[in-house]
C-alpha cells in the first residue's frame, strides 16, 4: 500500500515508534541497515540519511563518498519480534547520490528500471520462489554448531519432523508483516525446510525474499537455532536451492511465459556468477536435484527450468539460484533475459541437450563467463560488474 511522508510521521506518533530501520543491501545483497530516531524521519524523506559508500560494496569506493538513503514508505512495517513498547519499524531505501540522483550501482534502484523497462515494452513480470533453509542446533555459548535440528526427511511429520512449529511461527509472523507465504513442509535433507510463496510483482517479491531471509534468521535465534541458507550446509547432504517462478504477460494480456524461459536459458550461462555468487554454489550444482546443465523440461521438475502449462497459464520455475543471491539483481537479469526471449520470439531448444552445455562448473569459469558478456556490459553497473568479478 502507497503511504503518504505525512502518514508514515502520524503512523510513527500513533504506534509509538522509537526507531526507525533503514535498510538496503549491497551489490551481493548482503542487508545493511542504519537506525534512526523518529525526529529524523521527516529529514530522511526529504534529503535522505547519509552513509559513507566507501565501505559499501559494489557502492563508490573513494573514501569520503557520501550516498543518501531514502525509505519507501510503501515498505513500511512493525517488526513483530521487538517490543509492543516502543515499537521498531523497518522500511527499504533507495540510494541517492548527493545530487539527488538515484544510484545506479543500487540494485534495488536496477530492479526498478527493469520493471519500467518491461512496462515501455508491454510486459508485466511477476515473481514467486520456494527457499530451503537448514536448522542447526546451537551449543552452550550460542555458537552454531553442524548438528540438524532433527532427522526428518521429505514432507515427514511430526514427531520426525521438528521443525514444523518453528516453520509456523515463521509463516505467521511473515505474514504479519504483509508476505505471503502459501505453503511449507520438512525438506528431504535433515534438518532441512521449505517455505514456498505466492507470486507478486518484482520489487515486492525481492523486498519479500530480504524480509524472509531476516524474519527466518531472527525467529530461528530466539528457539535457540541456527538458519543456514548456504548451497551445501553440509556435505553430502541435499543442498539449498532459490527456486524463482516466474510469469509474464503482455499489454494484451497474452501469456508469454514461453518467449521469456527461452531468452532466460539463451542468457543463464551469462547471470549464473549473479545467481550463484558462491563457489559453494557450484558444489550444489549436478548433486541431488539441483541442475547442472542448460535444459528444460514440461514434465522432469529437476531440469533447469521447469515449463508446464496449468490451467491455461504458463508457470516456469527456474530452479539453479541460490539464497545467497541479490533478489534485486536477480530479478533484473531475468526481466532482461526474458525481455530479450519476447523481442527475439525466442524458441524453446530441445529439451534434451549435451554436456557442451552445462552451467559454468566453478565460480571462476562463472565469472569469466559474466565478464565476457556485452549482455551483462549493458544491464549491470560498471562498479557492480567489477564488485563480481574481481
Amino acid at each position: 500500500m502507497d503511504y503518504s511522508a505525512e502518514e508514515i510521521v502520524q503512523f510513527i506518533e500513533e504506534e509509538d515508534v522509537k526507531f526507525i530501520r533503514l535498510m538496503f543491501r549491497d551489490a551481493h545483497g548482503v542487508q545493511k541497515n542504519i537506525s534512526i530516531m523518529p525526529k529524523e524521519i521527516k529529514k530522511a524523506f526529504e534529503d535522505g540519511i547519509a552513509i559513507n559508500a566507501g565501505h559499501i560494496d559494489g557502492f563508490l569506493r573513494n573514501d569520503g563518498a557520501l550516498l543518501y538513503l531514502k525509505p519507501d514508505a510503501s515498505t513500511i512495517t512493525i517488526l513483530p519480534w521487538r517490543p509492543e513498547s516502543g515499537r521498531v519499524v523497518r522500511m527499504f531505501c533507495d540510494v541517492y547520490t548527493a545530487g539527488g540522483e538515484l544510484c545506479e550501482a543500487d540494485t534495488r534502484v536496477m530492479l526498478e528500471n527493469a520493471v519500467k523497462h518491461a512496462e515501455e515494452e508491454g510486459v508485466e513480470f511477476k515473481f514467486g520462489s520456494k527457499s530451503e533453509f537448514y536448522l542447526f542446533k546451537l551449543d552452550d555459548e550460542g555458537n552454531r554448531t553442524d548438528i540438524p535440528y532433527d532427522e526428518a526427511g521429505y514432507m515427514d511429520i511430526a514427531p520426525a519432523d521438528k521443525g514444523e512449529n518453528i516453520r509456523r511461527e515463521i509463516c505467521l509472523t511473515i505474514e504479519e508483516m504483509g508476505l505471503l507465504p502459501e505453503r511449507s513442509h520438512h525438506e528431504e535433507g535433515p534438518g532441512q525446510n521449505e517455505i514456498d510463496f505466492h507470486y507478486g510483482t518484482p520489487l515486492k517479491a525481492a523486498d519479500q525474499m530480504s524480509t524472509f531471509l531476516m524474519a527466518v534468521g531472527t525467529i530461528a535465534g530466539r528457539n535457540g537455532l541456527y538458519a543456514d541458507f548456504s548451497p551445501v550446509p553440509l556435505k553430502g547432504k541435499p543442498g539449498n536451492g532459490y527456486h524463482i517462478n516466474i510469469y509474464a504477460t503482455d499489454k494484451n494480456g497474452n501469456d508469454v511465459c514461453k518467449y521469456v524461459a527461452a531468452g532466460i536459458l539463451d542468457k543463464i550461462r551469462d547471470i549464473t556468477l549473479f545467481l550463484n555468487p558462491s563457489e559453494a554454489s557450484y558444489r550444489r550444482f549436478g548433486t541431488n536435484t539441483a541442475p547442472d546443465r542448460v535444459n528444460w523440461s514440461d514434465e522432469c521438475p529437476n531440469a533447469l527450468m521447469h515449463v508446464n502449462e496449468h490451467k491455461g497459464m504458463i508457470r516456469t520455475e527456474l530452479r539453479s539460484p541460490d539464497a545467497l543471491s541479490n533478489p534485486y539483481l536477480a530479478y533484473s537479469l531475468l526481466i532482461e533475459a526474458g525481455l530479450n526471449g519476447i523481442k527475439n520470439k525466442l524458441e524453446l531448444p530441445k529439451t534434451e541437450i549435451g554436456d557442451e552445455h552445462l552451467l559454468p562448473q566453478s565460480i571462476k569459469e562463472a565469472k569469466e563467463v559474466a565478464g565476457k558478456s556485452d549482455f551483462v556490459k549493458a544491464v549491470v553497473p560498471e562498479a557492480v560488474l567489477k564488485s563480481y568479478c574481481d
